[in-house]
């Protein structure tokens, strides 16, 4: 089906207009003094997020619009998100329209109309989903050295990871040592460190070039379709405290722990969220109180995603009082020996100790996330993170690094849509129901032709943050942006699109999607925990991403 980008274009213009106004207006009733007033904006906090997940998916469209001139696939599947775009905003605009200050939405009728129609029709969808049923791997537009990395780590999931995935799953074991020693090897821990450091970085200002963070991409998002809990996540913690390090570490420091991180020698868990205090990073109560040339640990860290075989901790906790909130925080490396299972206690060399137990989860398992009492634990002061220097400035390294942490949240979300999509098409191909294969019916094409530009339209914008983020190393992207935003975007994008998209692969192998025995079972329960890490859902909508887009809105004004 032949369709035009002019099409999508249309669309996607009228959409940024719509969700524009609707942020200025929201902009101009948060203000005070110039800034935004945060209680007065959460008077409407179905609006902004509303508005941040409206507009995570026009600027996602608007990414796509390049990417659509490369052939008539790229260009079906352009058009067909910017229509899915528009009806996600008009399903939340609807009967809304006083608070986003639209009189009607301009897709009702004109150009923009027929724009829509042939956008949404089914005759699209059904030209889509013919090509997906044939070939599942939609083109990319990568690099020839980035594709030869994304094949190479592609083989290695295949061969390595996807044949134990299950066993780890269904035991909640740990995950096999020969997975990490062989990804240490390729040099998958060092994609993010200088490689002064032993890493494998250009030596930029902080070491990320454009292809330092697109190699992270493919590599992750290769990795987490072989198994999220596996080996999807093994690079992230890393890449967070090796950032954290080479932003703010001294020199001696840098020395000390990236070469290990580079080399795998050392693995890391990141230990900030607490029992009362899950993304209000600023309230945290674990403290760490000078004694000499010790730091005294006190206190309950939770979610420490690899905790136990981790010999490094990123630990987030307060030198100053509850008072100073963020600007109270600061970060230390930890050192301790790996454990296996889902206890384990350790008694620190200069006193103090730690008691760990696993949270039980019904996926993301392999990695164990730990809940860790810090008991008069006595950290060495030369490992508070960038030394006296360092005090106080934990949480804007930690948030610094996990912005980078939700890139690759992005695109293990995109590991974990593309592996349930091959298994919905290839059911879909194979089953036959009523007299017919799954795959002719429709609404299963309809489907998989939602699933295929939901990946699309992910995969392009997790790639353009990706390159925003690497510009804004050295500045900004070129047009005023460093990733940030457009990071927190794709994640909050990718992460939602990835639950969808799980249960509808779940749902096209019918009772065979609900049996252990199909993985796609797995990616479903996998999938649950994307929008919930690395900034839940409505933290990311409501604290960084309106947040962000109505300081813009101000400052325009």
């Amino acid at each position: 089906m032949d369709v035009s980008l002019d099409q999508a274009s249309t669309l996607v213009t009228a959409a940024r207009q719509v969700v524009d106004r609707a942020v200025a207006r929201l902009a101009q009733d948060s203000e005070a003094e110039g800034r935004v007033d945060l209680a007065a904006m959460d008077r409407e906090q179905v609006l902004a997020y509303d508005l941040a997940t409206s507009a995570s998916l026009v600027t996602a469209a608007e990414e796509m619009l390049g990417w659509g001139e490369g052939g008539p696939l790229q260009a079906q599947l352009t058009v067909a998100f910017a229509g899915h775009v528009v009806a996600e905003i008009d399903a939340r605009l609807l009967g809304r329209e006083s608070s986003w200050a639209a009189a009607g939405a301009p897709w009702h009728d004109g150009q923009v109309a027929q724009a829509l129609a042939a956008a949404r029709a089914p005759r699209l969808l059904d030209a889509i989903a013919e090509q997906a049923l044939a070939g599942v791997d939609l083109p990319r537009g990568l690099s020839d050295e980035l594709e030869m990395a994304r094949q190479t780590f592609r083989d290695f999931a295949e061969a390595k990871v996807m044949p134990v995935a299950e066993g780890v799953h269904r035991k909640d074991a740990d995950i096999p040592e020969e997975i990490i020693s062989e990804l240490a090897a390729m040099g998958c821990f060092g994609l993010s460190i200088p490689a002064r450091y032993g890493g494998f970085t250009e030596d930029g200002s902080d070491g990320h070039s454009e292809s330092d963070f697109m190699s992270m991409v493919v590599v992750t998002e290769e990795l987490s379709r072989g198994s999220l809990g596996v080996a999807g996540s093994l690079i992230t913690r890393p890449e967070i405290l090796s950032k954290a390090l080479v932003a703010g570490g001294t020199e001696e420091q840098k020395q000390q722990w990236l070469p290990k991180l580079a080399s795998g020698e050392a693995m890391c868990a990141v230990a900030v969220t607490e029992p009362d205090y899950g993304s209000d990073v600023a309230n945290l109560k674990a403290s760490a109180v000078a004694d000499g040339d010790h730091y005294v640990i006190n206190g309950v860290k939770t979610w420490c995603t690899f905790g136990g075989r981790a010999d490094l901790l990123m630990l987030l906790a307060r030198t100053g009082t509850r008072a100073d909130k963020h600007r109270g925080l600061s970060l230390f490396v930890i050192e301790k020996p790996p454990y296996p299972g889902h206890a384990w206690t350790h008694e620190g060399k200069d006193g103090g100790r730690m008691d760990a137990r696993a949270i039980g989860t019904i996926g993301y398992r392999g990695m164990h996330s730990f809940e860790i009492a810090f008991e008069d634990y006595r950290v060495p002061a030369a490992n508070l993170v960038g030394g006296e220097h360092g005090l106080g400035k934990g949480f804007y390294l930690q948030m610094n690094a996990f912005a980078n942490g939700r890139l690759q949240t992005a695109a293990r979300a995109l590991g974990l849509m593309q592996a349930a999509f091959e298994a919905a098409a290839g059911y879909a191909n194979e089953r036959h129901v009523f007299g017919l294969p799954l795959g002719d019916y429709q609404l299963t094409r309809a489907k998989l032709a939602q699933m295929a530009y939901l990946i699309a339209a992910c995969r392009q914008f997790t790639y353009r943050s990706a390159q925003l983020l690497a510009g804004g190393t050295s500045g900004d992207g070129g047009d005023g942006r460093d990733g940030q935003l457009e990071a927190s975007m794709a994640k909050s994008f990718a992460c939602t699109a990835a639950e969808w998209l799980t249960r509808e692969a779940q749902q096209i192998h019918g009772g065979y999607g609900y049996a252990e025995e199909y993985a796609v079972s797995r990616y479903f329960v996998d999938a649950r925990v994307l929008s919930i890490f690395e900034g839940a859902d409505e933290t990311l909508a409501l604290r960084v991403i309106i947040r962000r887009l109505l300081e813009d809105a101000l400052q325009a004004r």
